[in-house]
């Protein structure tokens, strides 16, 4: 291939950006690197990478606000790195629109695994696709339009593509192998945790009440989307 994917890693742990530029860079990936929200906003916007792996925790600009002010200019992929003990800084991020998430310490090879995933995700021809009128639901996959009960909802692009691929299949039970693959990859089918993080978030934006009424759990199983919210 003549181009080279293009991957920024916003860190303020120098040792992290050395080892994540030397490894990435062996794997044929163009990289540059942050030491902070700041820097890497900037290097976003005058570089234009294709995926941005960033730090939680950083001085001045964290990683959650730096994911918010790049989802505001750009829909690049961001993969936020996060320690055990950030569960709500994580779940901020994933709400101010980043895609995924790798918990430190983390495997390399989990990492590069993520990186395909979402790479591929942007790589993958978007065809025009028809919109979706479902029950309380209108979804425009081209002008990423989502209306519940003909009010917009905000969603970020990962809780967009999830509820895309539910809306085309409704009312059938979704496994959790089959949801991972179909929005993450092959490589996410081992963690129905990871897909319980989204599934949460996007149901704080569309769910009318706390009970669930569009997406239902079928234990241990998937889950359910019913757009019509239950109603016959």
């Amino acid at each position: 291939m003549s181009e080279r994917s293009r991957i920024l890693v916003v860190d303020d742990e120098t040792q992290i950006t050395r080892v994540l530029k030397t490894t990435l860079s062996s794997q044929g990936y163009e990289v540059k690197t942050a030491a902070d929200g700041e820097s890497g906003l900037n290097a976003t916007l005058d570089w234009l990478p294709d995926l941005v792996i960033t730090d939680l925790s950083m001085p001045g600009m964290n990683g959650v606000e730096l994911c918010r002010a790049i989802r505001e200019r750009l829909q690049v992929p961001i993969i936020i790195l996060s320690v055990r003990g950030e569960e709500k800084s994580k779940v901020e991020a994933l709400d101010a629109g980043a895609d995924d998430y790798v918990t430190k310490p983390f495997s390399v090879n989990e990492l590069l695994a993520r990186i395909r995933a979402n790479l591929r995700r942007v790589t993958v021809a978007e065809a025009p696709a028809e919109p979706v009128e479902e029950g309380d639901f209108f979804i425009d996959p081209a002008a990423r339009v989502v209306r519940v009960r003909d009010k917009d909802v905000h969603l970020t692009p990962k809780e967009f593509d999830l509820l895309v691929f539910m809306a085309r299949h409704p009312n059938k039970v979704l496994t959790h192998r089959v949801l991972l693959n179909a929005v993450w990859g092959a490589e996410s089918v081992q963690q129905p945790e990871y897909l319980r993080v989204f599934i949460n978030q996007l149901r704080k934006k569309i769910e009318p009440e706390a009970t669930p009424r569009y997406i239902l759990t079928d234990p241990w199983v998937g889950y359910r989307f019913q757009p019509a919210g239950g109603e016959s």
